[in-house]
């Protein structure tokens, strides 16, 4: 009777294990308690598994013989790609191939694109190099996408969606960098042109007398023009936003060398131009207590002094609205902003999205670097002011229409092949797709983390922290020891006057 209990038992255990499988093959189930859905996968990606029409194939080129540390990306790679088949109805199917193990896998992992890295592996308390693969290929007929390597840290998500849509979509729309007037070529914005690259045709659009701005353009930039623009063009942006047209406006209204020290304003004609709309671009320089620093020279005698000093002018922002130009920012750098007020049409939907911090100020023009002054409280009286923001509404004509205005015009440009702080380029992106109506992937380029920058402390709060750090363990240790020396003193005393009775 026995025996057949337990072989029910077992097999009622066996059923139930193969009963949870097969509702897992169907239903993909997981619990993510990141702070920003790292697992999650967002709404932008399942609307874009859904809306494929034709398989995609991933081969991932992936070493067995990665260190430990590299071996999670490789299965959050792998679970990501599961998750993408079940929610595409497998429209998303993939392999993994180790290369090292065959010269012909490794030759064609390197004709795919995908080029060993080198990382460092400690074995026996030696370091060594190897060559390992990271990467993966997608293919679509006779289309491809690669990822050269996928990177630990890396926005996983982002990276791969943007790639099936970059092979999804063939008709892409188009948006315009206005040129003519000193703006930066587009081989200046390399990260930029990266990130657009994946949804639109990124061209350079002149506007002459006989020239319009084309039918066609989804949406027009216009960064840090140095010369002025013609009445005759001012016009026509004029004209482009009364058919309902979408600018993203990023000039300097002043400009600074660090150099020679000196700040001055400028003038392009835009700042007349958006004062008649109601936006007022103010000729100073906003200073900021959380700010750049650089790393400067001094002759001090005979020696060569080299130290860190802060720069006000190059504030790091932090502060912004709830706006899907702004959404997943964490810090942005602007060197020598201006503040922007609005006082136009009640009828138009005016909305501020980047700040200056708390402890901040403005200085009028011109200006004067003094790098050995010493920066007080005093110096930055005012809080959150405004430096960026979007305007909707019938800005000219009837027909509603989008602008976006940033006080800075070179947040955004590879200068000298400089590269740009990734959220810089999110700010730019994120405004283009918010004026393309293409909101989707801002949360993705946005999910991995950019950076977390320290909060600024006043000094008496940093002192604060300092001791309650130093003397919270040492009371806490001596309390503990009062509380346990009072309790063992009440057990001697209460055995005494047990015995004693």
């Amino acid at each position: 009777m026995k025996t057949r209990k337990y072989t029910v038992t077992i097999v009622l255990f066996v059923a139930i294990i193969i009963l949870v499988n097969l509702l897992a093959e169907q239903f993909f189930f997981r619990i993510d308690l990141t702070e920003n859905g790292q697992y999650t996968l967002s709404k932008a990606t399942k609307d874009i598994l859904r809306d494929l029409d034709e398989p995609i194939t991933v081969t991932a080129y992936f070493s067995k013989d990665i260190p430990a540390q590299l071996i999670k990306t490789r299965n959050d790679f792998q679970e990501m790609l599961v998750e993408y088949g079940k929610i595409s109805g497998q429209m998303v199917v993939y392999e993994f191939i180790s290369p090292n193990e065959d010269e012909e896998l490794e030759m064609e992992a390197m004709e795919s694109g995908i080029q060993p890295v080198v990382i460092n592996v400690r074995e026996k308390d030696q370091m060594k190099q190897q060559r390992a693969y990271m990467g993966a290929v997608l293919n679509l007929g006779e289309r491809k996408e690669i990822i050269p390597v996928v990177e630990p840290g890396l926005a996983m998500e982002y990276t791969l969606s943007t790639a099936i849509k970059k092979l999804a979509v063939t008709d892409k729309p188009s948006v315009g960098f206005l040129q003519g007037h000193g703006e930066p070529p587009l081989n200046e914005l390399a990260q930029v042109r990266e990130e657009l690259d994946i949804l639109y045709s990124v061209e350079a659009v002149t506007v002459t007398d006989t020239t319009p701005i084309p039918s066609y353009i989804k949406s027009l930039a216009i960064l840090r023009p140095t010369d002025s623009i013609p009445e005759p063009e001012l016009r026509e942006l004029d004209r482009y936003l009364g058919r309902g047209g979408k600018l993203f406006i990023a000039f300097n209204r002043v400009t600074g060398d660090l150099q020679s020290g000196y700040g001055s304003g400028l003038t392009t004609g835009l700042e007349s131009w958006l004062r008649d709309k109601g936006l007022y671009v103010n000729e100073n320089f906003i200073i900021d207590q959380s700010c750049v620093s650089a790393t400067m020279q001094q002759q001090i005698g005979n020696a060569i002094q080299i130290s860190s000093i802060a720069i006000p002018y190059i504030p790091r922002i932090n502060q912004f609205s709830d706006h899907p130009v702004t959404k997943g920012l964490e810090e942005v750098i602007l060197p020598f902003a201006s503040t922007l007020d609005f006082m136009g049409d009640s009828a138009l939907a005016f909305t501020p999205i980047l700040f200056s911090s708390e402890m901040s100020g403005t200085q009028s023009t011109p200006a004067y670097f003094n790098f050995q002054r010493q920066w007080t409280r005093a110096d930055f009286p005012l809080q959150s002011q405004v430096l960026g923001g979007v305007l909707e509404g019938p800005i000219q004509g009837e027909a509603t229409a989008r602008l976006v205005v940033i006080t800075d015009g070179d947040f955004a440009v590879n200068e000298n092949g400089q590269q740009v702080n990734p959220d810089n380029v999110s700010l730019l992106v994120n405004g283009i797709d918010w004026l393309s109506d293409d909101t989707g992937l801002i949360e993705l380029r946005t999910k991995g983390v950019s950076s977390r920058p320290i909060k600024q402390l006043e000094d008496g709060t940093r002192s604060l922290i300092k001791w309650l750090n130093f003397l919270l363990p040492i009371v806490l240790v001596l309390v503990y020891g009062g509380f346990r020396y009072q309790y063992r003193k009440n057990q001697r005393i209460a055995r005494m006057e047990a015995n004693f009775s």
